[in-house]
């Protein structure tokens, strides 16, 4: 009976210690580790784990707390061969005392849920040498003034110029501008694939206004609206003018070909004009409504309140334009081939347009010619040729000057606008085709150009000043 309490104390003691210590099996048994409680406890388990805190918390308190707990925990070897049955008794309860005593302690130090610090896992490759390799997180910083700078003050601005007009209603907006109203009406063609916009009339409109001095009738308007659907305004339609009007009635229909799921990205904006025969037509208002708010299919016609717009002059229009040099001939050819939009020069029947082409050779005007004139149309098509001789070495020097007027039998011809494209450019669209045409000879270039006004080419190209 000794003999088995004796060997149940020692299973105790090693078992214990298998959680209690680091050293190994052997030294346990002979319970030789276990002699002081300065010794680093750590929990073994699948992983190496490093000191969990809360054992080392537990043993910083038994060395400031009181000594006999500390003794308490060093295990008593049993004595098994002794002859006295009274001290294998005593020995047997000092190992139970003991065993009971340490697991006391240890549930004592436990925490509900144990922490387990596992190690990184270390990638690398079959060799000699191992290298740690850890991903790494790349974090930016911020500062206060990196927030800040996210902001738009023009959003958070109390200046009533400012004011979303989404928000308003219609009488408030009238109220507010005072610009007229416009009535209209849109509906989609599912079986043709085009979207029609009637225009049909407008009223209230406000009085126009002089900023030459030049207006004859301050007291009627001359009201026309052109149509659009953004963000594409090159294929604009417009309807007739109205001759001395603040009540206008249009009756047109205008059609874009257009598919459905396309309309339906789009915006109508329609902005009523101000005719002026002698100066720059002034825009009155506009309106613009999303075609994705609108059913379309179904149609409609609607009131709407006039806004200011910020573009205050209409386009001049658009001219569609051909350059090819042939160098063993020393010519340059020209092609006219189209406009569009063109600036309206005639209440009653639209314009006459056509294309003034001038050859400047440095600050020198060479030739002259012009095309044919189109009778009440602001979008003709010319599709008329022209060559010029110009020597391969004088070709750098040399500008041509498109001016594109509205043909009036009774007086001067009506400035519509102008360009120039070659030395002495009138901008950066103008300079890319004379580029391009100088860099691929024998081959005719094409490009649009958007027409400027004559101060605006005076202004920044010394050809134009060499014409008229």
């Amino acid at each position: 009976m000794a003999y088995i309490q004796g060997f149940l104390s020692r299973i105790s003691d090693l078992l214990l210690c298998r959680w209690t210590c680091r050293h190994c099996c052997e030294k346990c048994y002979e319970s030789s580790c276990c002699q002081s409680s300065e010794d680093e406890v750590e929990i073994l388990g699948p992983f190496p784990a490093q000191t969990p805190p809360w054992l080392m918390a537990g043993r910083s308190s038994d060395k400031d707390g009181d000594s006999v707990h500390t003794a308490s925990e060093v295990p008593l070897t049993p004595r098994t061969n002794s002859p006295d049955r009274r001290c294998s008794s005593s020995d047997t309860s000092k190992s139970t005392y003991s065993l009971t005593r340490r697991i006391s302690s240890l549930e004592s130090r436990r925490p509900s849920s144990p922490l387990i610090d596992i190690k990184p896992i270390e990638f690398g490759v079959l060799s000699a040498k191992k290298e740690p390799i850890q991903p790494s997180v790349l974090r930016r910083t911020y500062t206060p003034d990196d927030y800040f700078r996210k902001f738009e003050p023009q959003l958070y601005s109390l200046d009533s110029n400012s004011d979303d007009v989404d928000f308003l209603t219609d009488e408030e907006i009238l109220s507010k501008y005072q610009l007229g109203m416009l009535h209209f009406s849109t509906q989609y063609d599912l079986l043709h694939n085009h979207l029609t916009v009637r225009v049909i009339e407008a009223r209230d409109l406000p009085p126009p206004i002089s900023h030459d001095g030049s207006r004859q009738d301050m007291a009627h308007s001359n009201p026309y609206v052109k149509i659009c659907l953004l963000p594409d305004q090159k294929n604009s339609k417009q309807t007739g003018v109205k001759r001395k009007t603040q009540k206008p009635v249009f009756e047109e229909r205008y059609t874009f070909e257009i598919p459905f799921l396309e309309a339906q990205r789009r915006t109508l904006l329609l902005t009523v004009v101000d005719f002026d025969k002698f100066s720059r037509h002034c825009v009155i208002g506009k309106v613009s409504v999303p075609l994705c708010e609108v059913d379309l299919v179904k149609g409609g016609h609607w009131w709407k309140a006039l806004v200011p717009s910020s573009q205050n002059e209409v386009e001049l229009g658009e001219l569609l334009l051909s350059l090819n040099y042939l160098p063993s001939a020393g010519r340059l050819n020209v092609d006219v081939i189209r406009a569009k939009q063109l600036l309206q020069t005639d209440v009653s029947q639209g314009s006459d347009p056509f294309v003034k082409i001038q050859l400047v050779h440095g600050l020198k005007l060479v030739k002259t010619k012009k095309t044919s004139f189109l009778r009440g149309t602001i979008d003709p098509f010319y599709n008329e040729s022209f060559s010029f001789k110009v020597p391969q070495e004088e070709l750098e020097n040399a500008s041509l000057v498109f001016t594109v007027f509205g043909h009036n039998m009774k007086s001067s011809n009506d400035f519509i606008g102008r360009i120039v494209i070659g030395q002495y450019s009138s901008g950066p669209s103008e300079s890319n085709h004379w580029r391009r045409m100088l860099n691929t000879h024998r081959t005719a270039v094409e490009q649009w150009h958007s027409l400027r006004s004559r101060a605006e080419c005076d202004r920044v190209s010394p050809a134009s000043l060499e014409v008229t």
